[in-house]
C-alpha cells in the first residue's frame, strides 16, 4: 500500500493569493494602509497640539497666546532647529555629534574677537566658520578614517572646545558692536518676523531638500540602515560619515555667530547643552535613534515642542532646574519610542 504525499505551498502572512480572486491584492487597500500607520510615527505632532492646548487653557492669563510670546518661542527655538536639522543627518547614518554646544561658543567666541581687533565683518564671519571646519575635519578624520566611535571622539571635542572657548576669552564676555552683524545674525526682523526664525526656515528647506531629493541624502541612510550593505552598493561610508560630521560641526559654528548677535556678544556659555536638545528634537521628531531614516520636519517640529514645554514651564513659574529635568525626561520618552528600522 503506498502512502499519499500532498505538497504543501507556504503562505506569508497577508498573502490573500489562495483567498481572493483579484491576485492577492487586499479587498480594502485603504484599510490596509491604516494597519501599517505607526502611531511612533506621528506621536510628535500630537503631542505639540496636546501640550499648546494645555498650555493655552491653564496658561491663559498668564500670556501665553499672546503674540509677542509666540514669536519669542520661535526666537528661542530658532538656533535649535538649525542645530537639528544638521544633527538629523548625523543620526541618520547611525552617528552622533556631542560636540556642538561647546563648538557655537568657540565660535562666538572667535568671532567677537576678530571683528573687536579689525572690525571687518567678513574676517569675523569666516573666523566663526573657520571653527566649525577644523573641528569637523578633526572629528570626521578620527571617526572615518581611524575608526573611533563619534560618541567618544565628540565628548572628548566637547571638553577642548570648551576649554579653548574659555582659554581665549579669559572667561569674559567679549562684545560685538557691529550692527551689520548683529543684525544679519540675530537681532535683526524683516517685518515682524525675527530673521532668526528666517534662518530656522532656510535651514529646514534646505535639509528637506538635501535628505530627501539628493544622491547624498540618500547615502546617509544608507549608511546609517546598513553600512555593510551600503559599501557593497558601491557608497563610500567613509566619506559620507566624515562629511555629517563636518556638516555638523560647521552647522554649530553657525549657531554660535547666531548666539552672539542676537546676545550681541561672544560667550563660551553659549550653547551648552544644545546637545541634548538637538538629540531630544530629532528622536523625537522620528529620526531613528539607530540610524537609517530622518525627518528634518519632524526635528523642527520637536525642536519647537521643547521650546514651548520650556516657555509654559518659565510662565507657570519653575525655575531652570526643573526644566532641565523634564528636558531628561523628554529624551528618556524619546528614546523608549524610537524604533529600530
Amino acid at each position: 500500500m503506498t502512502k499519499q504525499h500532498t505538497d504543501t505551498v507556504p503562505v506569508a502572512d497577508g498573502d490573500l493569493s489562495l483567498e481572493s480572486p483579484n491576485g492577492g491584492r487586499p479587498s480594502n487597500p485603504m484599510a490596509a494602509a491604516f494597519r501599517r500607520l505607526d502611531w511612533r510615527d506621528f506621536a510628535i505632532y500630537i503631542g505639540f497640539v496636546v501640550v499648546f492646548i494645555l498650555f493655552a487653557i491653564f496658561l491663559r492669563d498668564d500670556g501665553f497666546l499672546n503674540a509677542n510670546n509666540l514669536l519669542n518661542i520661535g526666537r528661542q527655538t530658532a538656533i535649535i532647529v538649525v542645530l537639528a536639522v544638521a544633527g538629523t543627518f548625523v543620526i541618520a547614518a547611525a552617528q552622533i555629534d556631542l560636540s556642538i554646544g561647546s563648538v557655537a561658543g568657540l565660535s562666538s567666541v572667535m568671532t567677537a574677537l576678530t571683528i573687536a581687533a579689525t572690525g571687518n565683518t567678513l574676517l569675523g564671519v569666516l573666523a566663526g566658520i573657520g571653527v566649525g571646519v577644523a573641528v569637523g575635519i578633526i572629528n570626521g578624520s578620527l571617526v572615518a578614517l581611524l575608526g573611533i566611535p563619534s560618541f567618544l571622539v565628540t565628548l572628548a571635542m566637547l571638553g577642548i572646545a570648551a576649554g579653548v572657548a574659555q582659554w581665549v576669552s579669559n572667561f569674559q564676555p567679549i562684545p560685538i558692536l557691529d550692527r551689520v552683524f548683529t543684525t544679519i545674525f540675530g537681532s535683526g526682523e524683516v517685518g515682524p518676523i525675527p530673521i532668526l526664525m528666517i534662518w530656522a526656515l532656510v535651514a529646514v528647506v534646505i535639509g528637506v531638500i538635501v535628505l530627501n531629493k539628493t544622491r547624498f541624502g540618500r547615502q546617509v541612510l544608507a549608511t546609517g540602515g546598513n553600512e555593510v550593505a551600503a559599501k557593497f552598493s558601491g557608497v563610500r561610508t567613509r566619506r559620507v560619515t566624515f562629511t555629517v560630521l563636518l556638516i555638523s560641526a560647521v552647522v554649530a559654528s553657525i549657531a554660535g555667530m547666531l548666539y552672539s548677535g542676537r546676545l550681541q556678544s561672544g560667550r563660551y556659555q553659549w550653547g551648552t547643552g544644545d546637545e541634548l536638545s538637538v538629540i531630544a528634537a530629532v528622536v523625537l521628531g522620528g529620526t531613528s535613534l539607530f540610524g537609517g531614516n530622518g525627518r528634518i520636519i519632524g526635528s523642527a517640529i520637536g525642536a519647537i515642542f521643547i521650546g514651548l514645554i520650556n516657555n509654559g514651564l518659565i510662565l507657570a513659574g519653575t525655575d531652570v532646574s526643573q526644566q532641565v529635568i523634564i528636558q531628561g525626561v523628554i529624551i528618556i520618552i524619546a528614546v523608549a519610542l524610537a524604533k529600530r528600522r
